[in-house]
């Protein structure tokens, strides 16, 4: 049930996902649905730790910094595969068994390169807020990333005159190619790391 709710939810949106069209979808009634489940808000659970279950989740002995990036550059593009999923992250409270292993992992790396139970904390707060912030910003800009270079130029008469002159410079850049725009994710993964890096050498230093 839960697999036939998440491709109807990938195909329309969870607005899509209702308990009649679930149970016309598996082929029973709606109100048999309820033998299974207490209500749409459980379904939402479960589909999104199936979501979260698709989160590959690096070897634990590897460099920490390198086990964080690539775990959050494969969230990323788990989300990107779910697009409905990131706000329902953002705006529930997930206790499913994915996401406690999810974040029972990324503590625990965290914990084994020194970080106290505080900062760890933090730490995985802060790399998951980047990443659904980052994954819902690249699914709902309105220019596609390969048209960046055409859309400035598009729009670079509106920055004529010299009232913005910054934003006329960086609007050039990329409209002649010499600056790609947005960066990837790796970009602010690359901070953050840096950062709780030297948070923790700060805090573990006599």
């Amino acid at each position: 049930m839960l697999q036939a709710a998440l491709e109807l939810a990938d195909s329309g949106g969870t607005d899509k996902l209702t308990m009649r069209h679930l149970g016309r979808e598996l082929g029973v009634e709606a109100m048999s649905l309820y033998r299974h489940v207490a209500n749409k808000d459980a379904v939402l659970d479960g589909i999104i730790d199936l979501v979260v279950s698709e989160i590959d989740l690096p070897d634990s002995r590897e460099d920490w910094k390198s086990a964080m990036r690539r775990r959050g550059e494969t969230a990323h593009r788990v989300l990107t595969r779910h697009p409905w999923a990131p706000p329902l992250l953002m705006s529930r409270t997930n206790t499913g068994p994915a996401m406690l292993r999810y974040i029972d992992y990324t503590l625990g790396v965290l914990r084994g390169a020194g970080f106290s139970w505080r900062l760890a904390d933090h730490a995985w707060n802060t790399m998951d807020s980047f990443v659904y912030g980052y994954t819902l910003r690249r699914l709902t800009f309105p220019v596609a990333q390969a048209d960046y270079a055409e859309t400035a130029a598009a729009h670079a008469h509106l920055l004529a005159g010299g009232g913005f002159p910054h934003m006329a410079e960086l609007t050039r850049q990329v409209a002649e190619g010499r600056h790609p725009g947005d960066p990837d994710i790796t970009f602010g993964l690359d901070l953050i790391l840096d950062g709780l890096e030297r948070l923790r050498d700060a805090e573990t230093r006599p």
